[in-house]
């Protein structure tokens, strides 16, 4: 008898139990920058009204280069630029991995930071 799914016997319960938590909600698969263009007629945030104090408040305490804790600097809109990948998969609308602790941006600035994202970070 030849076995249709290819996994042998151990694996069949935890990809039962992954499947199980990924289908009731429990395991969320973040999402990505290239699923949200930028909207049509571009955007009106910029580096100077959005990004600049966006980065301050929530990321250059530990993405701020040598004094910081990651070696991920986040305070030149080149730098975020470069980076805005890993940014929006970690920090915008419901991808909640950064920043750690109480004082995360609130739904409304993580929304402002995929639109910013998604338009090129300008």
């Amino acid at each position: 008898m030849s076995r249709a799914t290819g996994f042998g016997p151990a694996l069949a319960p935890i990809l039962a139990l992954a499947l199980g938590l990924l289908a009731v909600g429990c395991v969320s698969i973040p999402e990505e920058l290239a699923d949200h263009p930028c909207p049509d007629g571009g955007t009106t945030l910029t580096w100077e009204n959005f990004g600049h104090d966006f980065m301050r408040s929530y990321c250059v305490h530990c993405h701020g280069g040598p004094n910081g804790y990651s070696s991920r600097a986040l305070n030149t809109v080149e730098a975020v630029r470069v980076q805005r990948d890993r940014i929006f998969i970690n920090s915008a609308l419901d991808n909640t991995a950064m920043p750690p602790g109480p004082d995360d941006p609130p739904r409304d600035e993580r929304v402002k930071l995929a639109e910013w994202l998604a338009c090129g970070a300008p």
